[in-house]
């Protein structure tokens, strides 16, 4: 510990109903088991995933922070005084790293200003998998979140991803909510040019794992089930 104080421990969490230690090590089970303070986005999903990597820990025992859209900016400061009292804390995203596309980076960044000890664990990041897998530039990418919902808006920014990604040879990768998927991938194969490449990751680490990379012409005889299945999809033109 730094000054006596907790450490904030960035717990990762599975994208689905894998077993957790089948996609992260043992150390992170070893840090679930020491501490009982956990920030979270979904209390639910978070005891049952406590749960499941440690069985014999008592539910009882338990502190539960909530860090939904309904937590208020002056209640969400209050969260690190566990950690300025010297309690060890875990913040853990509701799938995936904590703070990567995750509202956990809010309490990363209070606990620099706080100067308490930021320890982020091992385990699966979909962003960084999908981008693995693509066969895409791993030396310059950028991650754009969400893209507008708007028809024309959307469109306008998947040719200004295109136009990017050619200009600096960058890889764009981007996400969608997962029940519009199959509008995004029928927006990038009629907005897109032909020779574009662009890589569709979904369900990953699961069973029904899916992840392919084609040229826009070639997509067009592909139909992949994506509908309301966690996807990541990635532009890359040369």
């Amino acid at each position: 510990m730094e000054n006596n104080k907790g450490v904030l421990y960035l717990i990762p969490t599975t994208l689905g109903e894998n077993e957790p230690l089948e996609v992260m090590p043992i150390s992170v089970k070893k840090i679930v088991e020491e501490i009982d303070c956990f920030i979270v986005e979904n209390e639910k999903t978070a005891r049952k995933f406590i749960k499941r990597i440690t069985p014999k820990k008592a539910q009882s025992s338990l502190v539960i922070f909530k860090l939904d859209k309904y937590a208020e900016d002056l209640e969400i400061r209050t969260y690190l005084d566990t950690c300025e009292k010297g309690i060890s804390i875990g913040l853990m995203s509701e799938a995936g790293v904590p703070a990567i596309a995750d509202p956990g980076a809010v309490i990363v960044k209070l606990a620099h200003q706080k100067n308490i000890k930021v320890v982020p664990l091992v385990g699966p990041s979909s962003i960084l998998l999908a981008m693995m897998a693509s066969g895409f530039n791993g030396q310059n990418f950028a991650f754009n979140g969400y893209l507008p919902i708007d028809n024309s808006e959307r469109k306008k920014a998947i040719k200004s991803l295109e136009k990017l990604s050619k200009e600096k040879g960058q890889s764009q990768i981007f996400i969608e909510t997962p029940y519009r998927n199959e509008k995004m991938f029928n927006d990038l194969k009629s907005v897109l040019t032909p020779s574009t490449k662009f890589c569709v990751a979904c369900n990953i680490t699961l069973q029904d794992e899916y992840i392919k990379t084609l040229t826009v012409k070639e997509w067009k005889n592909e139909h992949p089930d994506l509908y309301k299945k966690p996807t990541i999809f990635i532009i890359h033109k040369e």
